[in-house]
């Protein structure tokens, strides 16, 4: 346990991660007059590419080959493709239509979404901690929806598609890379045969938008896999309350690129539904830290 709460390296390939996928919309924002659809089809292409290169060198194709020759695993793996897809669909169109605070939203009550999925699906139980954060993050959306006169669509998708797809993924007896290797494989297909006919129509944007566009959406298989991985590396040495601190770095990240880069607006109203939010998270990663130290000291030498 010691060797897990002091791994400097782990602490470090989390914090990597998170810093960024935090720092995601900076790499988006130039991509903002390419459909997002297209962004996801390269990302899904080149990702693609980059993860089945990686299973080679590292010798671990017959991971990937075990994992498609189970269907009911297959099976799986498609629902969590559809939903990380839809999650980067939805992230990538919102950060390119001036909508990151939005994201960071979705990002922030991404863990107490987790808890409430937890409840319903798993059969966990709350303690009144995490109760207090749940109902005072709820309390906070609803504050938000009401402020902004219309539903926070994109903040629900982000945090709801995220929970479900690592809900999925908890359940399915496969590693993180063979199992997103596998993913992408899955939407390959569909991505080739999209750009294949969006280059055929003349409105690809690797062909059309010049080298710049075309570096960036190459390059976004490598900004795809590469947090992917440090985070799976991360996870496995570190205790998951810190892990779970640590996610907060993404959302802070977000927000202010949205405020500081992008000048996206946020007056006082907005900041307070984002306190309200912050509070909550502060109640619930201090329980998680709490319970974690106790099961700690509680727990044989």
């Amino acid at each position: 346990m010691a060797a897990a709460r002091l791994s400097h390296r782990g602490l470090a390939a989390a914090a990597a991660a998170f810093t960024i996928w935090g720092l995601f919309p900076v790499y988006l924002h130039p991509l903002s007059g390419v459909p997002a659809l297209q962004v996801i089809a390269h990302r899904v292409v080149w990702s693609c590419g980059l993860l089945l290169l990686w299973l080679l060198l590292r010798g671990q194709l017959g991971l990937l080959s075990a994992t498609l020759s189970r269907p009911a695993i297959l099976a799986r793996l498609a629902l969590s493709a559809l939903l990380i897809s839809s999650n980067w669909l939805v992230y990538v169109w919102s950060v390119t239509h001036d909508h990151i605070i939005d994201t960071s939203l979705g990002y922030y009550i991404n863990p107490l979404v987790n808890v409430v999925l937890g409840v319903l699906v798993l059969r966990e139980r709350l303690n009144r901690a995490q109760w207090t954060a749940v109902l005072l993050a709820a309390l906070a959306v609803l504050y938000l929806a009401v402020l902004a006169g219309r539903p926070p669509w994109i903040a629900a998708t982000l945090a709801v598609s995220f929970s479900l797809y690592g809900l999925v993924r908890k359940v399915i007896s496969v590693e993180a890379l063979p199992g997103l290797a596998t993913e992408t494989l899955l939407l390959m297909p569909l991505s080739v045969a999209y750009l294949g006919w969006c280059e055929w129509a003349g409105s690809g944007a690797l062909t059309t938008q010049g080298p710049h566009v075309a570096a960036l959406l190459i390059g976004s298989g490598l900004i795809t896999a590469v947090p992917l991985f440090l985070f799976a590396y991360g996870a496995r040495l570190l205790p998951y309350s810190t892990v779970g601190v640590l996610q907060y770095i993404a959302p802070s990240l977000q927000l202010l690129c949205g405020v500081l880069l992008f000048h996206e607006s946020f007056g006082p109203a907005l900041a307070a539904g984002f306190a309200v939010i912050w509070v909550a998270l502060l109640i619930y990663a201090a329980d998680g830290l709490w319970r974690a130290r106790s099961a700690a000291r509680t727990a044989p030498a």
